[in-house]
């Protein structure tokens, strides 16, 4: 009875020590369900998706750094249930979610210039980009947000970017110290005019 007794203590002991490690087991279990369900697929896209979501993310918090610059009324989200969309939170308006389709142009360009200059940071932790090229969308700023916008850019420019400008704006072209003027001479012809 006695050597029964010690067997069945011994047998619960194991029994206990099996236990703990079946639950061990199955949070690990249940961890790597979580992540098969996150990124797995035969396909790769739910890994790719996943990745995106994560570089996106990046983006957006450096792009919401800039923007905060240059004007103090947006900010950029992922929009909710969906990796790769973004919507804009309008600050001003009791921090109102819009989709990106909703910004007038003027507010177009500046997002889409703060998240060029997110873009570039991103990049510049791996290789050293030292020039940014701007085509155009200056003519649909005000006065005080074209300035916010080119004083932006020669923050940078004072930091060691060349940046570049195309554009016709003509208050952009009086702030330009250095300037690559392309002139139409007719017929197709065009003559290049550094001042």
């Amino acid at each position: 009875l006695r050597n029964n007794l010690e067997q069945n203590k011994a047998l619960e002991k194991e029994a206990k020590a099996l236990l703990v490690r079946i639950d061990r087991q199955k949070k690990e279990t249940a961890r790597w369900a979580a992540v098969r369900e996150l990124i797995g697929s035969a396909s790769g896209n739910k890994f790719r998706a996943f990745a995106q979501g994560l570089t996106l993310q990046k983006l957006v918090a450096k792009a919401n750094r800039h923007l905060q610059n240059l004007n103090g009324r947006y900010l950029i989200r992922k929009r909710e249930g969906d990796e790769l969309e973004l919507d804009i939170v309008d600050t001003f308006q009791a921090n109102n979610i819009r989709s990106m389709n909703t910004l007038s142009g003027g507010e177009t360009f500046l997002v889409s210039l703060a998240l060029a200059l997110g873009l570039s940071d991103m990049a510049g932790s791996r290789s050293d980009i030292q020039s940014l090229f701007i085509d155009e969308g200056f003519g649909t700023l005000d006065d005080a947000t074209l300035d916010l916008a080119i004083a932006t850019l020669e923050n940078l420019q004072a930091r060691g970017k060349t940046i570049g400008i195309i554009s016709h704006v003509k208050e952009l072209k009086e702030r330009l110290s250095t300037q690559i003027r392309v002139i139409k001479k007719g017929n197709g012809v065009s003559m290049i005019e550094i001042a």
